[in-house]
């Protein structure tokens, strides 16, 4: 078995011709830094969410098996260079960038922080370093996707929100947004990367209230001490000036929290224990 790479939080290894293996850390990042410090737990939390959704999920994708509390082989695909986004809130950076006329939303949408939309939004992104937001007309011009791929990948990850959403709303949580990643495999698209709570956020119904920021099971609380600490914008401030973002210190508190929020989410939405 060989290294390929070191992602955000996966390692990945080349099995086979056919085969590749993910082993999720305990890494974290937000805001695209990288901190130096784990999150206990946090790659075991992974894994065996990806295998819950890969299984629980109406949709081909690329997972064959997990192979033991932080690894799960996966067939070897070509991935579509295009992050799949769908917005269910109004929250996080889609208020920015709509304030900022960046974005169009339907002339009925309530523009309260975390109100509901109307209906689920596809709003997808670039696969690199630093993604941008880009809509259907820039996807086409970038050669990212097909006409007729671009539409197949809106209905399908709107679908998969709709799915995720019910599962869920049934544990008595709020699915916000969800990021999926798609790639071609013996000629079709299917779905592929992982599924867990560096992929989406996830709220819970009893505290949610609209106006505000929403308590997060997911990494969002290390995004919001980050904003409220000054650290985001210092970190686009170092990049504006060609500067490498450097991370702070993650106080042990929040750590501690998004280990016991991860677990909790797990055990709520599939009714395993770790």
């Amino acid at each position: 078995m060989k290294f390929l790479t070191s992602g955000k939080v996966k390692d990945l290894y080349d099995v086979d011709e056919n085969t590749l293996l993910f082993k999720f850390s305990n890494r974290v990042s937000a805001y695209d830094v990288k901190f130096k410090q784990d999150i206990p737990k946090k790659g075991e939390v992974l894994c065996h969410f990806a295998e819950f959704w890969f299984n629980k999920l109406d949709v081909s994708n690329h997972f064959i098996k997990r192979e033991s509390d932080t690894e799960i082989s996966v067939k070897k695909m070509q991935m579509i260079p295009m992050e799949c986004v769908v917005r269910g809130y109004f929250y996080g950076s889609l208020i920015s960038r709509w304030k900022n006329g960046d974005v169009k939303l339907p002339e009925n949408t309530d523009t309260q922080m975390a109100a509901k939309l109307t209906e689920p939004f596809f709003d997808p992104t670039t696969k690199s370093e630093h993604d941008i937001p880009i809509d259907k007309s820039k996807a086409l011009e970038m050669n990212l996707v097909s006409e007729q791929q671009y539409s197949w990948l809106e209905k399908t990850s709107i679908d998969i929100y709709n799915q995720m959403a019910t599962v869920a709303d049934d544990a008595g949580f709020i699915l916000a947004d969800l990021k999926l990643e798609f790639g071609i495999l013996d000629g079709k698209i299917v779905l592929g990367d992982s599924i867990g709570p560096d992929e989406y956020r996830l709220w819970p119904k009893d505290t949610f209230e609209v106006g505000k920021i929403q308590e997060s099971y997911d990494k969002q609380i290390l995004r919001d001490w980050l904003t409220e600490n000054g650290y985001q914008k210092q970190f686009e401030d170092d990049r504006n000036n060609g500067k490498e973002p450097v991370a702070p210190e993650i106080p042990s508190e929040i750590i501690q929290t998004i280990t016991q929020r991860y677990i909790i989410a797990y055990e709520k939405l599939t009714g395993l224990s770790l």
